[in-house]
């Protein structure tokens, strides 16, 4: 095991949070600080870093929970809010509502198949905004739960649970689309030119929270995180979390990687960091922001939280033909910094970039999280287990 000139405890940097006596910054600012002072003095001065993300995460939905209305009772079989069916194959009133399940009557598939204008994403994004949403429930009756349907409008704050439990959000590093045929392709990541005309990518670069712990030295079940708004937690990893790709020497992975399994407390996250999304030609989605604490134990946490966006490598596919045939091709790399330019060369062709994951909004979740911590509301947590990374 690697030996620390510096070697902090959580607890101790939970007392200075406590006193108001932390340093926190965001992970664009600690990069410059980094660069300025090197990694012993940072590891020494600053506490924490702070990181964040808001982007599309498909794998996201809400598992709820109607309560028992007026007598009769039920066990629900078949549920719908806003005309999108939620998975209902639970305990008696639960259910769990996908984010990229679209209503069964959609207006815009009818005109355009395989085209959808409203899903899982916008009914999570419309109860945060306190719109009342239509529940309809079908069941088939028992002796203990004779009920056998019920229709109503609800709120979020008469449903008495609803979490948001998010099976893989994060990615660690993602690919960047192109389409190398010569006609429109309409993907998860959007819509792709034909003949190499734009490249699609995702990520917050140097703020991305799996970048600033690429070896998931800090993060693991328990983290605590800024969610949507609100508090969450990582529930471990995602569903398709991979744990040794080939990385660069910064730890970085030159592939799509880590994910995380995130939950939280829909009743306390807010609207500006949920937002439903419908994607021509693909379906709907849900934006989520994220943000996760660093904490500064040891220069090589400081190392990793310096990372910058020329350090991160992101493979470039063909979502023409590639992609759809599960074929592992990587056209080449291009670094983020490239990419966040608005122009990219791939191929030997100058490319127009199209970014899926909002810059500003990012910053926004790691600056809102940084001022939790400050005001010594937001305290960090030491991760149960953490996640395998090699």
């Amino acid at each position: 095991m690697a030996s620390f000139k510096v070697n902090k405890t959580i607890a101790e940097i939970n007392e200075r949070i406590r006193q108001g006596k932390a340093v926190v910054l965001n992970a664009e600012e600690m990069t410059e600080a980094v660069r300025r002072m090197g990694k012993e003095k940072a590891a020494r001065e600053i506490d924490v870093v702070t990181t964040g993300t808001f982007s599309p995460m498909c794998s996201s939905g809400l598992l709820f929970n109607i309560g028992q209305q007026d007598p009769p009772t039920l066990k629900t079989a078949k549920v719908w809010m806003n005309d999108v069916p939620a998975y209902a194959g639970l305990a008696a009133v639960d259910s769990y509502l996908g984010a990229t399940e679209p209503t069964e009557d959609d207006p815009l598939n009818k005109v355009y198949p395989g085209r959808f204008k409203y899903g899982g994403g916008h009914v999570i994004e419309d109860l945060v905004r306190g719109k009342a949403v239509h529940l309809r429930a079908e069941a088939y009756g028992t002796d203990c739960y004779p009920r056998k349907s019920l229709d109503k409008k609800i709120t979020l704050s008469e449903l008495p649970y609803a979490h948001l439990l998010n099976p893989r959000n994060c990615y660690q590093n993602y690919n960047a689309a192109v389409n190398l045929t010569s006609r429109i392709i309409y993907t998860y990541m959007g819509p792709l030119k034909p003949n190499l005309r734009n490249v699609n990518f995702a990520t917050a670069g140097r703020i991305s929270p799996l970048f600033n712990d690429p070896l998931f030295r800090t993060i693991g079940l328990g983290t605590r995180i800024f969610l949507g708004g609100g508090t969450g937690y990582v529930l471990g990893a995602g569903t398709q979390h991979v744990a040794a790709p080939k990385r660069t020497e910064r730890g970085l992975p030159l592939s799509p990687a880590g994910t995380l399994m995130l939950k939280g407390d829909l009743k306390g996250m807010n609207p500006r960091y949920l937002r439903g999304l419908s994607f021509l030609g693909y379906g709907c989605s849900l934006a989520v922001g994220v943000g996760i604490p660093i904490p500064i134990l040891n220069e090589e946490i400081a190392w990793f939280t310096g990372v910058d966006d020329s350090d991160i490598q992101m493979p470039v596919k063909d979502y023409g033909h590639d992609y759809p045939n599960c074929l592992p091709r990587v056209i080449q790399h291009v670094t983020y910094e490239d990419l966040k330019s608005g122009e990219v060369e791939i191929m030997g062709k100058k490319v127009e970039t199209v970014p899926m994951t909002s810059y500003p909004l990012s910053l926004e979740v790691a600056n809102t999280l940084k001022s939790w911590i400050e005001k010594g509301e937001f305290l960090l947590t030491e991760p149960v287990e953490l996640l395998p990374s090699a």
